[in-house]
């Protein structure tokens, strides 16, 4: 009797040894593939059962978060939600996360172990902490003169402090409300097949991942190759170019819209937007010349993150001589995206050096504490300083007495370019109108805000001064804005009492 109660306990003692290892087994190795098995629901409900860290902007929430006392029982809010999405993203609890609410998801959601009190302390506890807050550059009041200027119509804003990279507008245009698909009601549902479905794509973020092709804009970059490479030494002398010209081993004519390019010199070719100039002064440079003076811009980069994704601008490397001609005037297979084109101007205002673009300048902790902190940063040494300066002066040019005329500001030192980017079959697509630029006040030492501007459906003739009529405007309000600002604090706190201008 003895043994069979013996063998009877050696047999539960395996059976518990087998539990136990089976039990290990499940809750050691097959964890995390049971926290991401779509059955499980327990990580969502956790997710949404404190509300989510905000999103700011000079120091005021654009981000909120409402107890809808379901079992997901917080939902993301927005304020202004239209003109802060190509900034915020959405948080949504059927759809996910985007932008912002993406890249920065971890301290937003009270994830990242960087909150946590102790090392390891989340793994260990299998929790999460207050959800942090994410600090961002953007000037309020830059970003409501952009959404402001474009009204609505296709295109997008994009503005940075060149001396730093800070972002400081960043808009996209046809936009649409966050807030409308972050449940999980039918309507949200609705909204999310409606935002897909439109033909205008308000969801599409058209300064950071839409390219176009630059135009005349992109003769800034060919102007600084010319220089840089010595291929002009003198910005005022003759550059022995005919108008038109005939595209080399063609017999295509290239013309130009402006008048007096004939043998113009750069200086005149910028101020009036010549295209025989500049296509001929890229051939010149040649094409090795042009992709590395492309690249030092920030073409051809797919790594640019601010943090967000930016979509590749685009430079092609292999080209014959008539391509190359029209790629150093913004056509052919040159897209840009409006972020790159103001790196380019931002470059120019900065001496030559562009900083790298950043929208994040801290993330803190629910109590306020600095967690972690995006400092400046040199990207490349886009051209020589000496160039730079000439190139500022020629931008200065196209604004007092060229085409850029509708981006003076009284009192103020504005330089730009102008430019109409022809696309569609056989180029008979409506324009795009462009125009990037730059400011400095008069008690300043340096410009203190560039700007690129695109304007999809500007319903603009074919001419090169389509940009300093529908997109330059835009601008001159932009750059206004940040300069006449007192910080960051006062744009929002008018912001704030403006309501809901989205």
């Amino acid at each position: 009797m003895t043994r069979y109660i013996r063998r009877a306990a050696a047999f539960c003692l395996v059976l518990l040894v087998a539990l136990l290892v089976n039990s290990a087994r499940v809750q050691v190795f097959e964890a995390d593939s049971l926290d991401d098995n779509p059955a499980n629901r327990r990580g969502t409900i956790e997710r949404y059962d404190q509300p989510r860290g905000d999103i700011l902007v000079g120091g005021r929430p654009v981000t909120g978060s409402r107890d809808t006392g379901e079992q997901l029982r917080y939902e993301r809010t927005y304020k202004n939600g239209p003109l802060y999405a190509p900034v915020t993203g959405y948080a949504s609890q059927v759809y996910g996360t985007s932008l912002l609410e993406h890249a920065e998801d971890g301290i937003l959601s009270g994830t990242d172990p960087m909150l946590a009190p102790l090392p390891l302390w989340n793994d260990l506890t299998r929790s999460q902490q207050p959800g942090g807050d994410v600090a961002t550059t953007i000037d309020a009041a830059a970003q409501r003169a952009a959404y402001r200027g474009l009204a609505g119509r296709r295109g997008a804003v994009a503005a940075l402090n060149p001396a730093t990279g800070e972002i400081l507008a960043l808009v996209s245009s046809p936009s649409y409300d966050p807030g409308a698909i972050a449940g999980t009601d039918s309507a949200t549902t609705s909204a999310w097949t409606d935002l897909n479905g439109a033909a205008s794509q308000p969801m599409l973020n058209r300064a950071i991942r839409q390219t176009y092709p630059p135009g005349s804009t992109f003769k800034i970059v060919t102007a600084a190759a010319a220089l840089d490479s010595g291929t002009v030494t003198d910005v005022d002398g003759p550059t022995h170019t005919p108008s038109p010209w005939v595209l080399p081993d063609t017999s295509t004519r290239l013309e130009n819209e402006a008048t007096g390019c004939e043998d113009a010199s750069l200086a005149d070719a910028i101020r009036v937007s010549c295209n025989t100039v500049m296509a001929k002064l890229g051939v010149e440079v040649g094409l090795n010349g042009m992709v590395s003076a492309a690249r030092k811009f920030g073409f051809d980069d797919a790594g640019i993150r601010i943090p967000s994704s930016v979509s590749r601008s685009n430079f092609d490397t292999d080209m014959d001589r008539s391509q190359l001609a029209l790629s150093s005037i913004g056509q052919f297979n040159t897209t840009a995206t409006p972020l790159q084109m103001a790196m380019v101007s931002a470059a120019v205002a900065n001496g030559g050096i562009l900083m790298s673009p950043h929208l994040v300048e801290r993330t803190t902790d629910e109590h306020g504490a600095t967690v972690a902190q995006t400092g400046s940063k040199e990207y490349k040494q886009a051209m020589n300083p000496a160039t730079a300066v000439e190139l500022q002066r020629m931008m200065q040019g196209a604004v007092e007495d060229g085409t850029g005329t509708n981006a003076q500001i009284p009192g103020v030192t504005v330089g730009g370019k102008t430019g109409t980017a022809q696309h569609g079959v056989g180029n008979k697509g409506i324009p795009y109108a462009w125009f990037i630029s730059w400011a400095r006040s008069p008690d300043a030492g340096a410009p203190g805000v560039a700007v690129a501007v695109v304007v999809e459906d500007a319903s603009a003739d074919r001419a090169d001064i389509s940009g300093g009529g529908s997109a330059a405007p835009i601008a001159r309000d932009v750059m206004e804005a940040v300069l006449n600002s007192a910080g960051n604090s006062a744009g929002n706190s008018a912001d704030n009492s403006a309501g809901n201008s989205g």
